[in-house]
């Protein structure tokens, strides 16, 4: 990975003009086959008429923003959900002309489609590939069946191969994996498996998340308090006695963690986030762009936005969403002006995500001040606990801050 990438953009040429601004898209399309056991995101079943009344939306929404993004250059597309895979190859065409009617696309810019194993024909991966699509990435989670049933997963092993193959054999040549450690029943050898097996298929992009128990979720039902088992109870889930398989223990969960980066890094993957690996060069762009705090606009319900810092949500329901597309204005919740303060948070806690960590002379030239008049006895505090590393005008955290991020980039909130 490039070091050293702008977070404040320059935003004047050697030839003193005017130089467009980064912008990356997110479109939001929340619709799914079933809702998985652990899944909080806005995202349900619905049938055909539905989800075609709602592409037509996300249209109007795009379109609504026509001239008001000129001195913008979109370096990266992400469709995420739900399972972006349900829509048709001719629904993806459309809503990527109207992205290409409004935006300003750069030629080489990152389009990455989220999909989930099962829900794609060799005929649509082309006309996907056709419509701009030139990354996707597939929610695999686990190699192992009932890992795959206990999260509720739509899919087995077998399906994701059959998907995966046919998408290296129609041509897409940049392809995520995620994973996901810590699943009820899961054990340190059955995760180790996993990984081998996932990483031996050769993905440019591999991410491995630790399992989070989310409230709202049916896994919160079970694991997630004092009255887990008896709400189970009261719900009667399907197949209740399959669900009561424990989650790994602490020690287990660390063995995991610590697992993951040995073995992808054994099979050539770079660590360049918490979560994420990557072959040379195929670090996820829009991912990036988020932790480094590149402009970014939402679009579909639920999407989140940051233009000139100030950040925003959309609104969460789907038929006032429908209602209100043409007016993006009526559809922003929850917004926020950030100020300097808040601004330094998040570039020292986003940026230190990555392993490469932040360059000192950005938050400089970003903030008018040097990093140490602000953060000096934070740095110092998190150095003497071996926490954090300074080297060459780069803070970065430790491999023991990484471990513990969450604890060590509290430190930066003023």
């Amino acid at each position: 990975m490039q070091r050293g990438s702008d977070a404040c953009d320059i935003r004047i040429t050697e030839r003193g003009c005017a130089e467009l601004r980064e912008l990356e898209l997110y479109l939001h399309i929340p619709f799914c086959v079933q809702k998985c056991r652990y899944c909080d995101f806005l995202s349900a079943p619905a049938e055909p008429e539905e989800i075609e009344t709602y592409v037509e939306a996300l249209q109007k929404e795009i379109y609504a923003y026509e001239g008001k993004f000129t001195d913008y250059k979109v370096t990266s597309v992400f469709f995420g959900g739900g399972t972006p895979s349900l829509l048709s190859a001719g629904q993806m065409q459309r809503l990527m002309e109207s992205l290409q009617r409004v935006f300003q696309i750069r030629v080489a810019a990152e389009i990455t489609m989220e999909m989930n194993p099962g829900t794609v024909s060799k005929e649509k991966l082309l006309g996907y590939k056709k419509a701009g699509i030139n990354r996707l990435s597939i929610g695999l989670q686990s190699i192992q069946d009932h890992e795959l049933r206990m999260l509720g997963r739509i899919h087995d092993y077998q399906m994701f191969l059959v998907t995966y193959e046919m998408a290296r054999k129609v041509g897409f040549e940049n392809i995520n994996l995620d994973l996901i450690s810590a699943i009820p029943g899961q054990t340190v050898a059955s995760w180790n498996e996993t990984l081998h097996t996932v990483a031996a298929l050769a993905p440019e992009h591999i991410s491995a998340y630790s399992l989070i128990i989310e409230e709202g979720t049916p896994f919160y039902e079970l694991y997630g308090g004092d009255q887990s088992l008896h709400n189970m109870k009261e719900q009667k889930f399907e197949s209740v006695q399959s669900l009561l398989a424990p989650l790994p223990d602490e020690e287990e969960e660390r063995r995991m963690y610590e697992m993951t980066s040995q073995v992808l890094e054994g099979y050539g993957y770079c660590r360049y986030e918490i979560s994420n690996y990557a072959k040379s060069g195929y670090e996820c762009r829009h991912n990036l762009g988020y932790w480094e705090r590149k402009e970014y606009l939402g679009l579909g319900i639920g999407a989140s936005s940051l233009i000139d810092n100030v950040r925003y949500d959309h609104i969460r329901d789907r038929l006032e969403y429908i209602q209100l597309a043409g007016t993006p204005d009526k559809l922003q919740c929850h917004r926020e002006v950030l100020d300097q303060k808040a601004q330094m948070e998040e570039f020292m806690f986003l940026g230190l995500r990555k392993t490469e960590g932040i360059r000192k002379q950005e938050f400089n030239v970003c903030f008018a001040c040097p990093m140490e008049s602000i953060y000096g006895e934070v740095v110092r505090e998190l150095e003497e606990k071996y926490l954090i590393i300074e080297e060459n005008g780069w803070l970065r955290l430790s491999d023991r801050g990484v471990d513990i991020s969450n604890y060590a980039l509290s430190y930066f909130l003023l």
